[in-house]
Parts: C-alpha cells; sequence; structure tokens
C-alpha cells in the first residue's frame, strides 16, 4: 500500500500533542518547513523539539507556543545570529516557557546512535572540561571501568517521531538523500516513527539504483508527503539553494513579539498549504533559488 499522504494528514496522525519531534537532522540543509508550519497550523501543542542546530524552524515553532522543551545543541538564526522567539521564551517565558536540555552537535549526535543501537548510553571525552555537563544534568561524568578516567555518558534520545526531508522517495518511503545529512540517518533509525517528506516521488527502482543514498529503512516510515519547496528557506542539493534574504527578513521582523505575531500570520496561518506559499513567493524568485550549474555524479557500477 502506498504511503502517500498530504502534509495536513502526516502531521494530524504522527505528531500529537506533547509529542517528542526531531527536526532539521541536516543541520542548515534539508530543514523540513513545511511540516514546521503544518504542525503550528493545526496547534500542536507541548512538544518537545530534538535536533542539531534546527536554524530559524525552532524559533517559529516556539514563538508559536507549541515547544514544552528544546533537547538540542543550539536554536538561533544561523546567517543572523540570534533566535529572537527562543530568547523571550527562555528569558522571559513569552508566549511559554520552555525548558532546555544543552548538548553539542556531537553529542546529539551519539544520544539518537545510541538510541538507534538500543544501548541506554556511549560513553565518549567529549565536552569533559566544559559547562554542558553542569547544564544537563542526563550527561552523567563518571570513571571508565577500563582505566579509571573520566567519561562523559551520553544517554541514549529517543524521538516519537522524526521527520526527514529529502530530495526524492519512492511511495513506501524508500528514499534519496545527497549533500549535507548530518545526523539525519541517526535520528531515522532512532524515532518511532518517521514521515519522509521529498521533493520528487519517483518509482522504486530509481532508488534500488543506489542503495548507498538510502538514509533507512522504509518499514519506519509511517507517512511520504510529496513536498517540492518544503525545505525553504533552506538548501536542497541538487534542487535550490538557500534564501539567504528570507532568513535576514525574518531576522528583522521577528526582533519584536508583534513583529513575530505579524510574521507568522503573513506567512504560516494564512497559508493554508505549501502550494500557497510557493505562489506567495512568486515564480520569479522560485526560479532565482533554482539550480544554475548541474554537476551530476560519475555512475556507480553495483555489478557483482
Amino acid at each position: 500500500m502506498s504511503k502517500l499522504t498530504t502534509m495536513a494528514g502526516a502531521v494530524a496522525r504522527f505528531v500529537p500533542d506533547g509529542s517528542s519531534v526531531a527536526l532539521g537532522l541536516a543541520l542548515e540543509a534539508l530543514i523540513p518547513f513545511a511540516a514546521g508550519h503544518e504542525i503550528i497550523r493545526q496547534r500542536r501543542q507541548n512538544l518537545t523539539l530534538i535536533g542539531p542546530i534546527s536554524d530559524i524552524l525552532f524559533d517559529q515553532l516556539i514563538g508559536a507556543g507549541c515547544v514544552e522543551k528544546v533537547t538540542a545543541a543550539w536554536v538561533g538564526n544561523v546567517s543572523e545570529g540570534l533566535a529572537h522567539c527562543y530568547r523571550r521564551a527562555a528569558e522571559h517565558g513569552v508566549p511559554r516557557s520552555i525548558s532546555i536540555e544543552e548538548y553539542s552537535n556531537f553529542t546529539i549526535g551519539l544520544a539518537l546512535l545510541a538510541a538507534s543501537l538500543g544501548s541506554p548510553f556511549i560513553p565518549t571525552r567529549s565536552l569533559l572540561g566544559s559547562d554542558l555537563p553542569r547544564q544537563n544534568p542526563a550527561l552523567r561524568i563518571e570513571p571508565s571501568p577500563v582505566d579509571g578516567t573520566p567519561l562523559l555518558l551520553v544517554p541514549a534520545v529517543r524521538p516519537d517521531v522524526a521527520i526527514v526531508h529529502t530530495q526524492r522517495s519512492d511511495e513506501d518511503g524508500n528514499a534519496h538523500m545527497w549533500g549535507s545529512v548530518g545526523i539525519s540517518e541517526e535520528a531515522w533509525l532512532a524515532a518511532r516513527d518517521v514521515i519522509v517528506v521529498a521533493e520528487e516521488i519517483v518509482p522504486r527502482e530509481v532508488i534500488l539504483s543506489d542503495p548507498n543514498r538510502v538514509p533507512g529503512p522504509s518499514y519506519k516510515v509511517r507517512a511520504v508527503v510529496h513536498e517540492p519547496w518544503g525545505a525553504h528557506p533552506s538548501a536542497v542539493q541538487g534542487y535550490c539553494n538557500r534564501d539567504h534574504q528570507f532568513y535576514h527578513e525574518y531576522h528583522m521582523r521577528t526582533r519584536t513579539l508583534q513583529g513575530f505575531e505579524d510574521w507568522l500570520d503573513e506567512w504560516v496561518m494564512r497559508v493554508p498549504d505549501r502550494a500557497a506559499y510557493a505562489k506567495k513567493l512568486g515564480e520569479q524568485h522560485l526560479r532565482s533559488l533554482g539550480v544554475k550549474e548541474h554537476h551530476y555524479a560519475a555512475p556507480v557500477d553495483y555489478g557483482y
């Protein structure tokens, strides 16, 4: 049976209130903004957001009041600096207070890897001497059973759902990703459920032709959403470039609470789906973000 569904249907079924949701797993690329905007439109509450840097998607979800807890390495606006909604929530409880469980990019990856392996933790020497173990009591420092030297134990983090934006997928959730993919594979394997968002839906034979680009098994995928431009304003290698100006305008407009609410109303609440969002961006603007030079990989021989 095909797992193809709408974004509204996928979020309604697989992202209930109180979920822990892994997003933005490829760092600056492949951020599932379309999924995040649908979560906001459906007014989900008390979510735990899990991810590495997340860029402005976490900021939007926090500003919309959807978030109870952040388990992440960083929340901000990569090319601009601060994440204003995150700061208002963390410092002033606006629109609501949030709890923050801090990791580094490396250790949130280890936490997801531990869950994917069925391990309660992974030991490392990363972060020893930093303040993060004091900020996050889940990170424990224990003596090594081998030589007694200090080790940091990174506990497993298992999301209820990982939302992974990909270049292409078949209808069953066999997907291809390339370029910077960050910790997408770790999150895919760690999560209970996976929602795949794809720029393009292709026959299964296309996916089988290059198994090395498949980030995880399709049996974990609960829904597949065909959503061109679903990662805008982030980049999708081979499909679209990063919209730097969009990030800048978001940064400037969301400095105040009223500014963010106006932005949210314009770009999320009054935009019913991604097709309407793309229409609002305009054909000329979308063309300006398209790939200008194609650089194809050399064919790979999987013969035996």
